[in-house]
C-alpha cells in the first residue's frame, strides 16, 4: 500500500495537509489564516486567551503557546472534543478551497500519515514518528477523502 507523508507545510505537493499552511478558512463566524487557528480557537476557554493565542505572529508559534496553556485556560472537555473539532475544520479547509480537495482526492487510497520531527505527547497523538503514534490528523483527512469521494458520487449531496 502506498502511503504519503507530511509535515512542513511548505513541502509541495504534500505540506497542504499540514495545519500549518496558511490558506483563509471560515469557520464559526470568524475568518482563520490556517486550520491551525481555527483549530486552537476552540481550546481556550476565555475569549481573551482564545484572541491572545490568534496574535502568534506564526502558526507554529500558536501551536507552541496552545500546547503550553494551563488547564484551567482550556475549554471544558477538550479532550473529548478536539477530534470533532479538526475534523469541522478540515472539511471547512478542503470544501472552502477546490485545489485543495483535488489534491486530497488525488491520493487515491494511499494512506495519509503526518510524520513530525518531535515525539512528544501532541505529536504521537495526530502524527506518528518513529513508527509510534496515532495518526488522528491523517486518519480525520482519509475519512474526510472518503466522503469527499461519496458526495461526488451522489451529485454533491454532502455526507454527514
Amino acid at each position: 500500500m502506498i502511503e504519503i507523508t507530511f509535515y512542513r507545510a511548505s513541502k509541495e505537493p504534500w505540506g497542504v495537509f499540514s495545519n500549518l499552511y496558511r490558506c483563509t478558512i471560515r469557520f464559526d463566524g470568524r475568518v482563520f489564516p490556517s486550520s491551525e487557528h481555527a483549530y486552537q480557537f476552540g481550546k481556550a476557554r476565555k475569549i481573551e486567551v482564545a484572541e491572545w493565542l490568534m496574535a502568534a505572529p506564526s502558526g507554529a508559534l500558536l501551536a507552541m503557546a496552545a500546547h503550553g496553556l494551563f488547564y484551567w485556560d482550556i475549554a471544558p472537555g477538550w479532550s473529548k472534543t478536539k477530534v470533532d473539532r479538526m475534523r469541522a475544520v478540515l472539511r471547512a479547509k478542503f470544501t472552502q478551497h477546490n485545489y485543495l480537495q483535488k489534491t486530497l482526492l488525488s491520493t487515491g487510497d494511499a494512506t495519509l500519515v503526518e510524520t513530525p520531527t518531535v515525539a512528544d505527547q501532541a505529536a504521537l497523538f495526530w502524527g506518528r514518528a518513529d513508527g509510534k503514534g496515532k495518526n488522528t490528523l491523517g486518519v480525520l483527512l482519509m475519512e474526510l477523502r472518503r466522503k469527499l469521494r461519496d458526495e461526488q458520487r451522489r451529485g454533491g449531496r454532502r455526507t454527514p
